[in-house]
């Protein structure tokens, strides 16, 4: 997954940036903040049709939601309440910036755009909400392809390169075919394990 790798090659940047940023008092949960705040601000710029300008909101929101983890392991800030403050705001970071291209093409009289981010907002937060039940039940699950950094992937690349109806569209069908992934990978985890035949 897109995360595992980012995470190796930019971990040690990103603890050497945090190192600076602490200097400054700033809290993990100050850049989880700025983050949302930045991705609800792409989401403006979408409704409006500002897609190039959105796409470079979104790429830098994803350097505040970077940071936020790197700063709470450098200062010793790692908390519950932290981590869950993050995947919180990070549904309606998501859902913000597909409300905004919802928000787009219901006034441009784009059907079909509609339709596209509406499914790939439900897919987004249904892969989501799948490992996060599936975690509660005690099974891990991070099955799929369209785990958040693959899908935020894809959003900046359509919103960068003006491709963005095809972006919605890789979106919506890729996400709900992750959250459909993990729904079978739970179900496999969790049914009793078949019995041996008797012997006659």
């Amino acid at each position: 997954m897109i995360e595992e790798r980012l995470r190796a090659r930019t971990n040690g940047a990103l603890t050497r940036i945090a190192a600076l940023i602490a200097r400054t008092g700033a809290t993990p949960n100050t850049l989880t903040l700025f983050g949302f705040f930045g991705m609800a601000g792409a989401g403006v710029l979408c409704a409006a049709g500002s897609f190039f300008f959105a796409g470079l909101a979104v790429a830098a929101s994803c350097v505040f939601d970077a940071l936020d983890g790197a700063l709470a392991r450098a200062t010793g800030a790692a908390s519950v309440f932290g981590a869950f403050f993050d995947s919180f705001l990070d549904r309606y970071a998501e859902a913000a910036v597909y409300a905004g291209l919802l928000v787009h093409y219901a006034g441009s009289g784009t059907a079909w755009g509609v339709e596209a981010a509406f499914a790939a907002a439900i897919g987004s937060l249904m892969v989501s909400y799948a490992r996060a039940r599936a975690e509660g039940l005690g099974v891990e699950c991070r099955a799929g392809l369209f785990a958040r950094p693959e899908r935020i992937a894809v959003v900046i690349a359509g919103l960068l390169t003006g491709f963005v109806l095809p972006a919605l569209v890789i979106l919506a069908v890729m996400t709900n075919a992750t959250a459909v992934r993990r729904l079978l990978c739970v179900r496999g985890a969790t049914l009793p394990a078949s019995r041996p035949p008797r012997s006659p």
